[in-house]
């Protein structure tokens, strides 16, 4: 199969996948990975296909390598993050909805599922909320540190 067929299977699942049909775009989208695994915009949809049809370990896969691809994708930082709280794993979830809330601080959505991962965080888990914040503190220590001097001062 060709570059061609993998935007054929592409197109495919996309149309499922705007129908709402998220376990059957999954299908095509699988093999179009499998033939374009570096193309990001095939893993972004297997990713949301897999999300939608709940299989959010696999979503997580998908995202996850999407993230890998591109670090700066804000969307698939969210995602991998929303997939994996939904699997109760906010340790893991808290660094992508974190980095996706900072690279994107316009969507108030971000925010509000970074927010409700961290408050799990700090009710099950109050000495990784101590260590949390102790990281912050030190990170912003550290960035204050490496701030030039304002020229206006």
């Amino acid at each position: 199969m060709s570059s061609a067929d993998a935007f054929e299977l592409y197109r495919s699942g996309l149309t499922l996948l705007e129908r709402g049909d998220h376990h059957a775009a999954a299908l095509p989208l699988r093999r179009a990975r499998d033939l374009e695994p570096s193309t990001g915009m095939v893993r972004e949809a297997l990713g949301r296909a897999l999300f939608g049809a709940r299989q959010f370990g696999d979503a997580a896969d998908e995202f996850g390598a999407l993230v890998e691809l591109e670090p700066m994708n804000a969307y698939a930082q969210f995602c991998l993050g929303r997939s994996l709280q939904l699997m109760g794993r906010h340790r893991e979830a808290r660094p992508p909805l974190t980095m996706a809330a900072l690279l994107k601080p316009d969507r108030a959505d971000y925010r509000v599922y970074r927010d409700r991962t961290i408050a799990v965080l700090d009710r099950d888990e109050p000495e990784a909320a101590a260590e949390a914040d102790a990281a912050r503190a030190l990170r912003a220590e550290q960035v204050r540190a490496q701030l030039p001097p304002r020229d206006d001062a």
